[in-house]
């Protein structure tokens, strides 16, 4: 049996598609698969159980990328085919059964909006990630046994959604300190090696003792690894949020110009807390301009992403068995 599985581009996106990947491989265990994904989150899936081809599918003008996706795949006889990108090639492909993903419905997360894909009832397959002990022994030396470690996601992919550095900062503090969930833990810090300017003042302000700086230096799934053995995670709404999460730890995410009802961390053990002002108050302001803008993030006090981080701490002891 051969799948192919059309994912997303962003990293967010395809952590989120992982659950539905992850039922599939469940109910053929003996099928080969080819995925297809964005060269930002291709790399979550080469451990993945089965993995005949991953295809990186970079953009190009006119949509060429698409027409080069389906001279690669038509020539072969698929079985199930899985489009969540709602491309043509779901429908222009040969095959026993295809799954096109379901239209957005502002009201449903995108976890549950992938299980319709499959007609699937109940409660919807979680995100998950596939790691092998290579990514896991790296880990090890970035992270090594000691003190508990808070984890921060301080850049996002725009910089609307992006907290100040400062606040994370602040935040970090109050939830290391004496009085912390984590007192005198260890602060790890994520992002990509672009985004080092934009959050070089959160590294600055973390002592350098406790500082684990990550930025730049590891690939995504050993991003993945060290999550697992942090703590707790803080971060705007990206896919490093979305990777925390799916590795089970507890994840704070920071909403204001994005909807939480569709893209909130999945999981018991992930929650949110957003601005003071709406998501449609944010972008629907007379000066609103995306391509412009700066943080929309400041009606997020600290003390109210505080109490959210304890909240949240709280519910998980006691629901510790």
């Amino acid at each position: 049996m051969r799948i192919l599985f059309i994912t997303a581009t962003r990293v967010g996106d395809a952590v989120l598609s992982t659950g539905l990947l992850s039922h599939l491989i469940g109910l053929h265990p003996e099928a080969r698969l080819t995925i297809a994904a964005g060269p930002a989150a291709a790399p979550l899936f080469e451990p993945v159980p089965g993995l005949e081809q991953l295809i990186t599918v970079e953009k190009e003008p006119y949509g060429m990328h698409w027409l080069r996706l389906w001279l690669h795949c038509v020539v072969r006889r698929w079985d199930i085919v899985v489009d969540l990108r709602r491309s043509a090639i779901g429908w222009l492909l040969p095959t026993r059964k295809r799954y096109i993903a379901a239209r957005t419905d502002g009201a449903v997360h995108r976890v549950e909006l992938l299980a319709a894909t499959l007609g699937l009832k109940g409660a919807p397959p979680a995100p998950r990630i596939w790691l092998d002990s290579a990514h896991r022994a790296a880990a090890a030396e970035i992270i090594p046994v000691g003190s508990p470690v808070l984890a921060l996601a301080p850049a996002a992919n725009w910089r609307g959604k992006q907290w100040r550095a400062e606040r994370f900062n602040e935040l970090a503090g109050r939830l290391t300190g004496p009085q912390g969930i984590l007192p005198g833990a260890r602060v790890a810090v994520f992002a990509a090696a672009n985004e080092r300017p934009a959050i070089a003042p959160v590294l600055s302000g973390i002592p350098a003792d406790r500082l684990i700086d990550t930025v730049g230096r590891i690939d995504l799934l050993t991003v993945a690894a060290c999550l697992e053995r942090c703590a707790f995670f803080i971060g705007n709404d990206s896919g490093l949020m979305h990777l925390a999460a799916a590795c089970g730890i507890p994840t704070l995410g920071l909403f204001g110009p994005s909807r939480e009802e569709n893209y909130a961390p999945w999981g018991p053990r992930s929650g949110w807390v957003r601005t003071a002002e709406s998501y449609d108050t944010l972008i629907g302001a007379p000066d609103y301009d995306h391509r412009t803008t700066g943080t929309l993030m400041d009606g997020l006090s600290v003390g109210r992403a505080e109490e959210a981080a304890r909240g949240l701490w709280r519910r998980l002891e006691h629901a510790a068995p």
